[in-house]
């Protein structure tokens, strides 16, 4: 009787997640049923018959080709069988990161500060990124220590500056995390008491580490903006440019046809896109107009639906357009880039009001002579946006 008890329950039970299974694809698109299958059937298998590292490796060949779905699946599994594995903590962690589940993230994270809270400085700088203002400064400040500790007592390798494998922290991470720390009193912190001089000493301690990172010279560059030092500030924007930007000319020269994921590794070697969009703000402030324009238009081939690159490029020719020669040619061009941008803003009910009255102004002293206002830029579909593009000396010559 046991024994068919048992069985019954047994039964009962494949039952019950059968019904789960059915319950969980109702309403899912084709694609998607098979999405939500292949996951399935990957929790049957990582329940049957991986180890840990098994499972860690699999974690590991799945974010190699971007699947963090995946990644997430297998790691999840290693964390159930060792709930208290710091390595599989930080992993989980980063992985939560980067699928945007901040919460997810923050609870894994601090589980690896309670086991282990004086090693390993990686989990700190995540939950630094989570929080803001003063958490984030003591997360960031925390993991700085531990970073600064490690690089201390660990071998300094002859050439290690060349070999970072061989060393445990570099100080590329350091100088990236005292770039971390710089940012917050350049934002956040920015109205407490002696937060420009903070600002200022993290900056420079991330070029003390790293006389040459592009993100710190950067950010000094917005520091001495903000202290109303442009000259200055655009020495170090400049330097800043140089050790990224022909790297990037010449990468994208040799990819003829840009397909998304040569895109993709170009974002992958070069700063991020978000981080270019204020390297092009800054050249405008400097009033370098032309490399302004070079980075925005490089930014339109990866990402086309960016509302602030369009805003930006419409504000660049404005301000080119007070050169009494090229005028016209320059306010055309102004609308165009700020009709697009306005367009988008409606289509993908963008909130930011500053921007958007600052569109509006910039085309009120451009002549903006098209009807229909916001009404008909919210109607309208969002690939007519690319309809009334003016193309490029460029695109007209490959026309010809």
């Amino acid at each position: 009787m046991g024994g068919q008890s048992k069985k019954r329950s047994s039964k009962s039970k494949r039952r019950q997640r059968g019904r789960t299974e059915v319950h969980d694809l109702v309403g899912l698109s084709a694609e998607e049923r098979m999405k939500v299958k292949m996951q399935n059937r990957a929790r049957k298998k990582t329940t049957e018959k991986y180890t840990v590292q098994q499972l860690l490796e699999k974690t590991e060949e799945y974010l190699d080709s971007c699947n963090l779905e995946m990644a997430q699946l297998f790691c999840q599994r290693a964390l159930d069988m060792e709930p208290s594995n710091l390595e599989i903590l930080d992993m989980m962690g980063n992985i939560c990161m980067e699928l945007g589940n901040a919460e997810k993230a923050e609870q894994v994270l601090l589980k690896a500060v309670e086991l282990c809270p004086d090693e390993g400085h990686a989990k700190y700088m995540c939950l630094g990124q989570i929080h803001c203002k003063e958490e984030a400064l003591k997360y960031f400040q925390k993991g700085l220590q531990i970073m600064i500790d490690a690089y201390q007592s660990q071998p300094q390798v002859s050439g290690a500056a060349s070999c970072p494998d061989k060393m445990e922290v570099t100080t590329k991470d350091i100088s990236t995390a005292f770039c971390s720390v710089a940012e917050i009193y350049l934002t956040d912190l920015c109205m407490e008491e002696e937060a420009g001089d903070k600002c200022k000493g993290a900056i420079e301690k991330a070029l003390e580490y790293n006389p040459n990172s592009p993100e710190a010279l950067q950010l000094m560059a917005s520091y001495l903006f903000s202290m109303e030092q442009p000259q200055e500030g655009r020495v170090h924007l400049l330097k800043s440019l140089a050790l990224w930007l022909p790297s990037m000319q010449k990468t994208k020269e040799q990819i003829p046809e840009q397909e998304p994921s040569d895109l993709e590794l170009v974002e992958s070697v070069f700063p991020p896109y978000e981080s270019r969009i204020t390297t092009a703000k800054l050249l405008i402030e400097a009033e370098e107009f032309e490399l302004a324009t070079e980075i925005l238009e490089g930014l339109l081939e990866e990402d086309d639906e960016v509302i602030q690159v369009w805003y930006l490029l419409g504000w660049v020719c404005y301000l080119q357009a007070k050169e009494p020669d090229e005028e016209e040619a320059f306010k055309d061009s102004a609308r165009t880039y700020l009709r697009k941008a306005k367009k988008l803003y409606h289509k993908l009910r963008c909130d930011d009001s500053p921007m958007l009255e600052h569109m509006e102004q910039l085309l009120g002293e451009v002549g903006d002579d098209e009807a229909g206002g916001e009404s008909d830029a919210e109607d309208a579909p969002l690939e007519s946006i690319q309809d009334d593009f003016v193309p490029s000396s460029e695109d007209e010559d490959m026309e010809a």
